[in-house]
């Protein structure tokens, strides 16, 4: 996220814990290499769903409400509504204290993963962002959220 203009969306805090959300749920190395790992530093899968919906509430309604102000367009809006729904789904299935390893091997997590991807690309292309590199650590979304 290092190229996302911080000032050009009125709720670019919000905006910034969705996209870290979005990519660290769609990239299937980071999950190998990250959370199975226990690498510290990027939470799991239950703390990436809660970044998705904790400020946003968008696990109650759409993020349609949130275009012009965390969204830039209804395309973006749709794909995270289906991201959003994919996700909840499995973890309302599995239950939010599942090790990352019941989230990974659910049947519906290839298609999750496939939802956010494409959240994620969306809204990293829109930002300017090069939606491939590898998601930033939790300390560098806090410092990159409290400044500006």
């Amino acid at each position: 996220m290092g190229g996302m203009p911080l000032n050009d969306m009125p709720w670019w805090r919000w905006r910034s814990n969705v996209r870290s959300a979005l990519h660290m749920l769609s990239d299937p190395v980071f999950h190998q290499e990250y959370w199975l790992a226990g690498l510290e530093g990027y939470g799991d899968v239950t703390d990436a769903v809660y970044r998705l919906v904790e400020d946003t509430w968008l696990d109650n309604w759409s993020a349609e409400k949130y275009v012009g102000t965390i969204f830039r367009d209804s395309g973006e809006a749709a794909l995270v509504d289906l991201a959003v729904l994919r996700v909840l789904r499995i973890m309302h299935q599995v239950g939010a204290d599942a090790p990352v390893s019941a989230y990974l091997e659910h049947h519906g997590w290839p298609e999750a993963v496939r939802a956010a991807r494409e959240a994620h690309v969306r809204l990293a292309t829109s930002d300017g962002d090069d939606p491939d590199v590898v998601p930033t650590s939790l300390d560098v979304l806090r410092i990159m959220t409290r400044s500006a």
